[in-house]
């Protein structure tokens, strides 16, 4: 096969409507921000991918397109190379600090992931073949989704579309929200978002769902908003309920106390984001279970990398889900099945978002039994849409935001937040 250039890119960033779901730092805005990143190439082929849409990732995205022009979309060696030299002097960003600090080597690690996920979708096209089968083979047909549990109000301040989820400010909310996923979706395990409430409200929701839901297996994650201290008291009360506890606490060394007194695991999104930082998590033995997400991670080779350090190390994997659209849900599902050692089922955000609202034809993947079936098609197996691509990119145009900010959002409501962490 002769070589497949990359002749242009085009970047369009959208907005989706996003409930009012709460969590440590504050609400999200009634607009998220995603782009959708289209590599073309002097074949005529388009590979596709989806990222942050924020100012800081565009720019970063901009000034990586320039740089992958001319590359072979199979030699991403060179890809890798090229966007790391374009975008080596940008400052250290972060869509939002629930994924963690921002670094240099997670900033890179970001803008190459967008070009590379384009890359294999282009080389699927080619070569007639799925993402999947690029990355080494489908070990399962099928990817198991958790059920996103959120604490939330029943609106947005101001003039905003009311979402039909309703208010969830109680564990009987929370409850009726998981009977509502599961009775639609199938979701065989629960995740809920915490971080919100006292600590001992939150125990009593994660019982709550233990009890209507016996055979489900149930996590939180409070985004790092409880002290040491409160991350002992809390796993304590929970011994026994809980598949995983996610990020109870801030940092690799607080991390590590709390796993010294619990027989619980510990999971993470937000300590260990990036290579750097898993020697000492491994040395102190902080986590049990690292959320990849190959948006910030580094693409699919990246991933496939961190899910062989996990074997490794003993650490159980599974996947971390911000709002997001079909192409990275199909991006999700690729580089799931194709990842032997998968030990949960893996976040998703998707139900939050609008059925009106995607940008792949037909809506995107499709839960059954808690699960997506992996597409049959070339390359992701998704295509867009482009009148509801030019629908979104006409709202990100008109929603005035720019950049995630879930304490602004909160101080429309209460002015005195600040979305200090940890809080309790």
């Amino acid at each position: 096969m002769t070589d497949l250039k990359i002749v242009d890119v085009v970047i369009t960033p959208v907005a989706l409507k996003d409930p009012p779901l709460l969590n440590s730092s504050g609400v999200h805005e009634p607009f998220a921000l995603r782009s959708i990143v289209e590599v073309q190439t002097d074949a005529g082929i388009v590979g596709i991918s989806e990222a942050y849409g924020d100012d800081a990732t565009l720019a970063l995205l901009h000034q990586a397109a320039t740089a992958v022009v001319g590359t072979d979309v199979f030699d991403l060696n060179e890809l890798s190379r090229r966007v790391a030299s374009a975008v080596g002097g940008s400052a250290a960003s972060s869509p939002t600090e629930l994924i963690g600090t921002a670094s240099h080597d997670k900033t890179v690690a970001q803008a190459t992931a967008a070009f590379e996920v384009a890359c294999y979708d282009a080389q699927g096209k080619a070569t007639g073949r799925r993402v999947v089968d690029l990355l080494g083979g489908a070990v399962r047909e099928r990817v198991d989704f958790s059920a996103y549990l959120f604490y939330k109000w029943a609106e947005h301040p101001g003039d905003f579309d009311v979402d039909s989820w309703g208010e969830a400010l109680d564990p009987d909310g929370i409850v009726k929200q998981a009977r509502r996923m599961v009775d639609r979706y199938g979701f065989g395990s629960l995740k809920l978002k915490g971080g919100v409430f006292a600590p001992e409200e939150e125990i009593e929701a994660v019982k709550a769902l233990r009890r209507e839901f016996p055979d489900r297996p149930v996590r939180i994650d409070p985004n790092a908003n409880w002290s040491v201290q409160t991350s002992h008291r809390v796993a304590a009360a929970l011994e026994g309920e809980l598949e995983y506890l996610e990020d109870p606490t801030p940092g690799i060394p607080g991390m590590a106390e709390v796993a010294a007194k619990t027989s619980l695991p510990l999971a993470t999104n937000m300590c260990v984001t990036s290579f750097a930082e898993i020697p000492e998590s491994v040395r102190l033995g902080a986590v049990q279970v690292i959320l990849s997400d190959h948006h910030f991670w580094g693409g699919f080779r990246a991933t496939q990398n961190l899910a062989a350090l996990c074997q490794t190390f003993g650490l159980g994997l599974s996947m971390h889900s911000n709002t997001h659209l079909g192409v990275s849900l199909a991006a999700m599902a690729h580089i799931a099945a194709a990842t032997p050692n998968l030990t949960y089922a893996l976040d998703t955000h998707t139900p939050w978002k609008s059925e009106e609202e995607d940008v792949v034809l037909g809506g995107g993947l499709t839960f059954t039994d808690g699960a997506v079936t992996l597409p049959s098609g070339p390359g992701l197996g998704v295509e867009l849409d482009r009148d509801a691509l030019a629908k979104l990119h006409e709202q990100y145009l008109t929603c005035g935001i720019r950049r995630r900010d879930d304490v602004g959002w909160m101080r429309q409501v209460h002015p005195e937040w600040t979305g200090k962490r940890p809080r309790f």
